[in-house]
């Protein structure tokens, strides 16, 4: 491991898993993994932010018990925790929006505890206002992070061909509504960033360059946090979200290494199993695969679930992930079965057995899950192309 507080929290993993079992070591584990990242989202009523809330949990607006409240009259009324439904670590908050009575613009942060925040992102539906201004301001002053959305921007596209017929040009309006909102902050936001977002449709439009943006911006410990929770909104995510999965790969080997170096026959195949199996259910849902990432998508389409389940092609697509079902997919595999087989030997050679058994539990805990990783990733961006697909007009 690169880092020598891995090597000690990887020992009092291994000590979870002798004293309290394979489930009390993949729980520290993921808590070991996880890391905490607070985003904090204002704007005007009616300006999109409840919805860019929901959308980007890959939560339905129609969605009583998770969702923030939308509408066109002031939902949010005090300062709202929103976290993400598959990463509890990371969490959205709603704000009121700044200027309301319970909230004026010069006691602003102070209320909401801006302290807390790992970044801000002011959302409007139009021009940014005064108060909008003013709240970059006081963010700039602070020395935190403040991202400009400028939402709903399907409706100025719409709007803008119907006017124009002929004369339209997407590329053209977008620009100029990109240079007009920055005008509109020059002279008092340092270098302000304005990204045109869809809230409804995340993959059109700035909202890929927001992402990039945040992820070369955020603290490196916490980059990796924000990409999984992301929705994989573009092939590009999808490939960044693979990418970002391999310390993590590395780290889990280590840990079922670790645990190879127990002397209790089976356990360490045991503890393996259950560690992949519970680690590939997490991948399922950071890829946008399982059946709560899934219907939302549907519904924005238009097409029934098993017509987006029906593009994906690996042994786990539609499939609950688990125990059994990740067993017999490896054991499929001659080399793996050669891999298990040659592992629980190994403990009984003399002198060696154990470093034996411990490079051979690496080998087979990190070439699972880069397997696994591979068809969820694969599967994934074929769903990705099928949406995308559906949503683009059909050729004149």
């Amino acid at each position: 491991m690169d880092n020598p507080d891995d090597d000690e929290e990887i020992a009092k993993i291994k000590k979870e898993l002798e004293t309290n079992g394979p489930a009390a070591a993949a729980a520290k584990i993921q808590t070991y993994l996880d890391k905490q990242l607070n985003i904090a989202i204002t704007g005007r009523t009616g300006s999109g932010k409840s919805t860019f809330v929901n959308r980007f949990r890959g939560i339905d607006n129609s969605d009583k018990e998770r969702a923030a409240p939308t509408g066109v009259t002031e939902t949010t009324k005090d300062v709202k925790p929103y976290h993400h439904p598959n990463y509890p670590n990371v969490t959205l908050w709603d704000l009121p929006g700044i200027g309301t009575p319970n909230f004026p613009a010069d006691e602003y942060l102070k209320k909401v505890k801006f302290k807390r925040f790992d970044l801000f992102i002011i959302i409007s539906a139009d021009r940014f206002t005064e108060n909008d201004v003013k709240l970059a301001e006081e963010i700039q002053k602070m020395k935190k992070k403040f991202y400009f959305v400028r939402s709903k921007i399907e409706n100025n596209i719409r709007d803008q061909k119907r006017d124009q017929g002929s004369e339209f040009n997407e590329e053209k309006t977008l620009k100029d509504i990109r240079e007009e909102c920055i005008q509109g902050l020059k002279g008092r936001v340092e270098s302000p960033q304005v990204f045109l977002v869809s809230s409804c449709e995340l993959h059109l439009y700035d909202f890929r360059l927001l992402e990039k943006t945040l992820q070369e911006e955020l603290p490196a410990h916490k980059r990796n946090v924000l990409l999984l929770a992301m929705p994989p909104a573009s092939l590009e995510i999808i490939k960044k979200k693979k990418e970002a999965l391999q310390p993590r790969i590395k780290y889990l080997a280590g840990v079922s290494a670790l645990g190879a170096a127990v002397p209790i026959p089976g356990l360490s195949v045991a503890g393996d199993m259950f560690m992949i199996a519970a680690t590939v259910r997490q991948y399922q849902v950071t890829f946008g695969l399982d059946s709560e990432s899934l219907q939302p998508l549907a519904q924005t389409v238009g097409v029934p679930l098993d017509e987006l389940r029906a593009v994906m092609t690996s042994p786990l697509a539609g499939k609950e992930i688990r125990k059994d079902l990740i067993e017999r997919i490896l054991s499929s595999s001659v080399a793996f079965l050669s891999l298990t087989a040659a592992k629980e030997g190994s403990r009984l050679i003399p002198l060696f057995g154990i470093q034996a058994a411990m490079g051979l539990s690496f080998l087979y805990t990190y070439q699972s899950l880069n397997k696994f990783v591979d068809m969820l990733a694969e599967d994934a961006q074929k769903v990705f192309e099928k949406a995308l697909d559906l949503c683009l007009p059909p050729l004149q």
